[in-house]
């Protein structure tokens, strides 16, 4: 029931209790039930602009920290407003850090600026992301639970997922989509009455407007949920060399593995990037061996375990002090 809850959730985050208990054959006032109770289990719906699509750069950056500093900087980073996903790996002095850039001014202030005076940093490097190949909505991560098909095994197949092309002209938000935006980040499952309260517009015109954003990919909708209260308690990201002719396919191949949340083309001697949810270490390795090893194309891969995540989606999850960054 709470998988069905879950998989219905990802695939419409705004979807109707009514119609949610219809599909899974249960009363809405069983659905209600049961999401109230994941709530308190830390399942959050959150809305968010896509970033590709309003002509933000997205940024993946891999921070080597000199011992016993991680933590600092990744608490100083995740008090920024544009990073989005920041996790700790490789013993403890390696993080990486999703970040969102709206100008160039934007990006080398960070980069070329900030980073480089943070104390007790080693080195940084800066990848931008060319393609997405999950679905346009996702975020960094997204969820970590892999889909299931009702009924189907550990290989049940993942529902389609839309390879993200070239992109017209960026979309411009006005104040009343930012007023929009600001209110489904913090709960993407808010009732239209709060979001015209907010936007100081009617429920049939935020009805409208929310039309309109997803139409046009410029607003998705993420499930978060810690993965472990599905039984799945290893995370990786996986750094991986593809000869240039073959990207698009096997990138296209990852998103349809139900255990990669994300997959993107990317700048820097690995050219693909993937994050993956794995029940255990021997779940990770069944899927390099038989599942991505297979694939045509790859010339080489590094896995890089997430130890911790500090930061998920826009949710500052660490205390402390932080400096410089």
């Amino acid at each position: 029931m709470d998988q069905g809850l879950l998989r219905a959730l990802q695939l419409d985050g705004r979807a109707a209790f009514s119609r949610i208990a219809r599909q899974l054959g249960v009363s809405e006032r069983t659905v209600g039930r049961r999401y109230g109770r994941l709530r308190t289990l830390g399942l959050r719906v959150v809305g968010q602009p896509v970033p590709a699509r309003l002509g933000m750069t997205r940024w993946l950056l891999r921070i080597h920290c000199a011992p016993d500093s991680a933590g600092t900087i990744a608490g100083a980073l995740a008090r920024r407003t544009d990073t989005s996903w920041i996790s700790l790996a490789s013993g403890g002095t390696e993080l990486y850090c999703a970040v969102t850039t709206h100008s160039p001014h934007e990006r080398d202030a960070l980069l070329l600026d900030k980073l480089p005076r943070t104390p007790r940093l080693v080195g940084v490097s800066a990848h931008c992301l060319l393609r997405l190949f999950t679905e346009i909505t996702s975020t960094w991560y997204a969820t970590g639970i892999p889909f299931r098909q009702p009924g189907a095994g550990v290989g049940g197949a993942p529902p389609p997922r839309r390879d993200v092309a070239e992109l017209a002209h960026p979309l411009g938000l006005d104040d009343t989509d930012h007023a929009i935006v600001a209110v489904l980040a913090k709960d993407g499952r808010a009732e239209l009455p709060e979001l015209a309260a907010a936007a100081g517009c009617s429920p049939s015109t935020i009805q409208r407007r929310l039309q309109r954003l997803k139409s046009q990919g410029a607003l998705g909708f993420s499930v978060d949920f810690a993965p472990r209260h599905l039984g799945y308690h290893l995370m990786a990201h996986l750094w991986i060399r593809v000869a240039p002719g073959e990207l698009s396919a096997i990138g296209r191949a990852l998103a349809s593995h139900p255990e990669i949340a994300f997959a993107a083309a990317t700048t820097g001697p690995h050219n693909l990037v993937a994050s993956g949810v794995f029940r255990g270490d021997h779940d990770l390795y069944g899927y390099l061996d038989r599942r991505i090893g297979s694939l045509p194309g790859i010339q080489a891969i590094e896995t890089a375990p997430i130890l911790r995540e500090v930061k998920r989606l826009t949710r500052d999850q660490v205390t402390g002090t932080g400096r410089a960054v």
